[in-house]
Parts: C-alpha cells; structure tokens; sequence
C-alpha cells in the first residue's frame, strides 16, 4: 500500500513547502522560515511573483531530493532492471573437462609415467591456462596496432528547407524558399610510409523560388583526391610502423616468459611426482619395519610362554611395535597430502570421478643409466643459450631501443607536402537574366557528372606545411623516459643473468652432492642389513639379547629409507639442471609452438 505523499516528504521539506505565505496586490511579500532557512521575496508585480515563487518550488524540490538521496539509493535495483541489466547474470559458458586421462585408468587406478604425467599437466594445468591468456592479450595487441593503416569509408546526407521573410529586392523574392541537399562520400587511408590519401565525392543540389539565380535546380559535384606526406617528423616506414614493431617485440618477450613459466610448473610437477614415488617408498619401508618387528614380537611372546624369555623383556619388543605402527601412520597420511597436491597440479581435483581414483606411479627411483656429470662452465654456456628468463630480457632491450628510435623521431620538425585535385561539375535548368527570367535549357545531375569526370573544370594546388617548435619539453621527456627505461632493463637483465647462474650453480653442486649420497647411502644399506643378518643370528644362538636385533632392524629401516631419498634427490637434481640450463621442455620433448605475430 503506497503511502500518501506528505508522508513521504521529510517533515522540514513539508514544513518549507507549506509556510506562511502572506501576500498583498500591491506589495507581495513571501516569507518562509525554515529553521536554518530564512527566505524574504519581495516584488511589486504579479509576473515576478510567479517567476519567484517558482524559484522556491524548485528550492524545495532540491531540499527533497536531497533529503530523501539515501531513500533513493535503496532502489538502486529498479534503475538497473531500468537500464536492462538483468537480476541475475547470464552463467558463462563451462569449461572444458579434463582431458586425456581416461586412457591411463586401468583397473579403477590412475597410472602415470612420469612423461605422462607431464602432458596430462601440459593439457590441464590451470595456471598454464591462465598464463597463456598473457599471449593471447599480447597478440590481439599486435592486431590493435595495425588499427593505424585501416582505410575508412564514410558518407553522409542532409536535407534542408527554409523559408524567410526579405528585407530586400535584390534577394530575388518576397519570401525565400530554399532547399538544399547534401551528399557526400569518402575514404580515407594512411599506408605505412606515412603517406595520407583522401578522395571525397560531394554532391550539392539546391533549389530556390529566387528569381537572380540563372541555374535552378542546380546541381554541382566534385571529387576531390589528395595526399599528404610527412618528410621530416613520421617520414618512411619505421616511425609509422613502430607500435607494431613494439607489439611484436612485446609479444615475443610474452612468449619468452610464458616458456619460462611452463618451465616452472613442469618442473614443480616432476619434483612432486618423486614426491610421491619417495613418500610411497617410505610407507613400504615402514610397513616392511613394522612387519618386522611383529615376527620379533611374536616370537618373543613364544619364549616367554616356553620360559626362555624373562617377563619383563617382552615390553620392549611390543613397544617397538607399537612405535613402528606410529610411523607407519604418519608416512601413511604424508604419502596422501603429497599425491594431493600432483592431483592439484594435474587438475583431477575439477572432475570428482577422476580425483577419486587411486595413483599408481610407474618410475624407479633407482638411476637406470650412467650418472650426469655437468660441471659449471658447460651448464652456464648452456643456460646463457636456452634460458627463456634471458630471452624475455633480450626482447625487452630491443623493444627500449625501438622505443629510443621512435623517440628521437618525435624531436624532428614537421614538414609535410601535399597536393590536390578537384574536377567539378555544375549541371540544371538555366534561366535567362530578364525579368520575368525565360527557361533557357532544361539539365540535371547526369549533365554535372558528365562535366565532372570529364575534368572540364578542374582545381588543383600544392601545399607545404612547417611545424618547427622552438622547444619541445613533451618530446624530450618523453626520450629521457626511454633513455632511463632502456637503462633499467639493462640492469634487469644483468640481474637476471645473475639470478640464472646462481640457479645453475646450486644446481650443479645439489647434483654433486645427490650422487654422493647415493653411493653412499648404497653401502649404508648394504651395511645396515648385513648387520640385521649378523645379529638375527646371534639371537638364534642366544648370544644376545632382542634389543639389538630390534635396534639393527630400525637401523636397517633409516637406511633403506636415505637410499630412497637419495634415490629420488638424483631424480631431481637432474631435473633441476634441465631446468637451471633451460632444456627441460626439450628433455622431455615439448614444444610450445610461437605465436603468429
């Protein structure tokens, strides 16, 4: 139910609208007061008192609005739907599902070599999907940068009656009746030497009840072509063209990055995979610990029943147990947070019914061929050559230096030639100078095209325009920012280069350190279990107690798990000099196809 509207208008509004009004025909006189509001009119004619008290009509129209502003913007909805913005969006179309993975479950697990699960990354990562849209924005850049050298085509008419009253008899007639009517064509090109071209087609017809005019209707055309050519400021193909070299320029350093990135991810995916196969390792090892310390468990429990074993020896082979099982659970739960986070990076987690199947890696972590050797000076020759880092700052400096070039080119003097051509044509009835004027010849339209491109009446000229500013800060600011930016990308890059070969460095020395501890934590191993062996076969004599056996097995457990992760260390080492010398989308043959500029 809608309220009446004194009751809606705020009390000091309603209060000001209808205030005392005291009022004499021959002396008017308004007062309105309104707490801070004071308002005296005074006039001594009824019209001004209308114009005034219209005025405070518009007073009080303004206080409403005003005060009832916040009231308004509670409706803030009605004017969207007003302005046809609907109450619920439209839902954008869904993406793509995953792909490729259903060739790779088999028996209800997900099995993944390491190449596989590579591509399946290549295929579904989302921030490779979301960095790739960098190149698509860097391409349409390119395409917007042609924008200069598009040819425009326009056109227009107008149609134009008037009549009016003259003061004069040389005007022909008592009152005027023109018309006139207006067509016209053109286009518009600027190529890439600077050279602007314009033709424009104009057609003019006017018809008026003058009797001085000796052609009516008359109908006059021309046709107008001229260029423009810049020879100093904007001369040739490089300053016109230069958004574009720069776009493309742009583009090929996106690219540039948008490998390094892929690079990234590809190798944060090969690092979590031997996550995976070390923490999967681990569980195994665990589990194989834990096993073992229930057959000693068990057969402690044997000896105690045959009295071979004191009573009090038994708690410590079942608190071994106990803390094994400990272990077991917690390698257990860190293997299901590691495959996790490769489900993430592989984008299972958006399709629920493959997110839910188990893993199942396919690699060893044992190394199958001869170990890498790389030393420093080959792995840096190698990186300054591949490294996508070095290549985006490559492209940056030879953008700066078109930017330079473009610069200095904004310093010149504008000088621009020109020269034009117009045939024209006139055609319509012609009427003799006598008064009353005598039809003479009767013509249109087709009579001033004929005389239009018949170039009867041509006009033709040559222009020379000089621009010379006497100081132009804007332009030498703008070549001073250049100059500054080309210096600092020079840096950059020199930053970068050093950020590169302290990566290829660290790199090269954590390959270093893998292998060693692989071939150390082989002869731990081998150590550890001929100790288990010696051992177990002590107890058996009963020439010691279980406590050492139960030591030799955790001792044995700890060495088979270092092996495993020197195992898997190797593995990423390796792929961190791929990474470090930029060839790890080529090791594992990928290849990221260019943009098309």
């Amino acid at each position: 139910m809608e309220k009446p509207w004194s009751d809606v208008i705020p009390s000091e509004a309603r209060d000001l609208l209808f205030a005392k009004c005291e009022a004499d025909c021959s002396h008017k006189t308004f007062d309105f007061r309104l707490s801070t509001f004071d308002f005296r009119l005074s006039t001594f004619d009824p019209w001004g008192c209308r114009v005034k008290f219209i005025r405070v009509l518009a007073s009080c129209a303004a206080a409403f609005l005003f005060w009832c502003g916040p009231a308004f913007s509670q409706d803030d909805y009605k004017l969207e739907r007003l302005l046809g913005i609907p109450a619920v969006q439209k839902p954008l179309a869904p993406l793509p599902p995953p792909e490729g993975f259903q060739q790779h479950i088999t028996d209800g697990r997900l099995v993944l070599s390491l190449d596989d699960a590579i591509h399946l990354a290549l295929a579904n990562n989302t921030d490779i999907r979301i960095d790739q849209t960098a190149i698509n924005t860097a391409q349409n850049n390119v395409f917007r940068q042609y924008q200069l050298f598009d040819p425009v085509f326009n056109g227009s008419f107008s149609d134009q009656r008037q009549q009016s009253q003259t003061n004069s008899e040389l005007q022909g007639a008592s009152i005027l009746n023109n018309l006139s009517q207006i067509t016209q064509f053109g286009y518009t090109q600027i190529f890439p030497t600077g050279t602007n071209f314009q033709t424009t087609f104009s057609a003019y017809k006017i018809s008026t009840n003058s009797g001085f005019f000796t052609v009516n209707p008359s109908f006059t055309t021309s046709w107008q072509f001229q260029i423009t050519q810049p020879l100093l400021k904007n001369f040739g193909t490089f300053p016109n063209k230069a958004p574009i070299y720069i776009a493309q320029r742009n583009l090929r350093q996106t690219h540039a990055t948008f490998q390094a990135e892929v690079s990234d991810i590809l190798y944060l995916v090969i690092t979590q995979y031997w996550s995976v196969v070390l923490n999967r390792q681990a569980y195994e090892v665990q589990k194989k610990s834990l096993e073992e310390a229930q057959k000693s468990y068990e057969h402690d429990k044997k000896a105690l029943s045959l009295g071979a074993l004191p009573p009090l020896d038994i708690y410590r082979s079942e608190s071994e147990v106990a803390a094994r099982r400990v272990n077991v659970i917690q390698v257990e739960y860190s293997l299901k947070q590691a495959e996790d986070q490769l489900r993430q990076l592989l984008a299972t987690n958006r399709d629920s019914a493959i997110n839910g199947l188990d893993l199942e890696l396919t690699e060893k972590p044992e190394p199958t061929d001869v170990l890498l050797q790389m030393d420093i000076a080959t792995a840096m020759s190698l990186a300054l050559a591949n490294r996508p880092e070095l290549q985006a700052a490559g492209q940056q400096l030879a953008s700066d230096a078109l930017s330079v070039r473009l610069a200095h080119n904004n310093l010149r003097p504008d000088l621009e030639v020109g020269g034009f051509y117009a045939p024209t044509g006139l055609g319509g009835n012609q009427y003799s100078t006598a008064v009353p004027p005598v039809l003479l010849s009767t013509g249109g339209i087709g009579e001033s095209l004929s005389q239009m491109f018949g170039l009867k009446y041509p006009t033709y000229g040559l222009t020379l325009n000089l621009r010379l500013p006497i100081k132009s800060h804007g332009a030498e600011a703008d070549l001073a920012d250049a100059l500054v930016t080309q210096r600092g990308d020079q840096y950059r890059q020199a930053r970068t280069t050093q950020t590169v070969n302290l990566d290829v460095t660290n790199t090269v020395h954590l390959l270093e350190q893998s292998k060693l501890t692989l071939e150390a934590a082989k002869v731990a191993r081998d150590l550890a279990q001929k100790s288990l062996q010696a051992e177990e076969r002590k107890y058996q004599l009963g020439s010691t107690t279980v406590f050492f056996v139960l030591d030799a097995q955790t001792q044995l457990a700890q060495a088979e798990l270092a092996l495993v992760q020197a195992q898997t260390g190797y593995q990423t080492a390796v792929a961190g000099i791929d990474h470090a010398t930029g060839r790890l989308l080529e090791r594992h043959q990928v290849k990221l196809v260019p943009p098309h500029n």
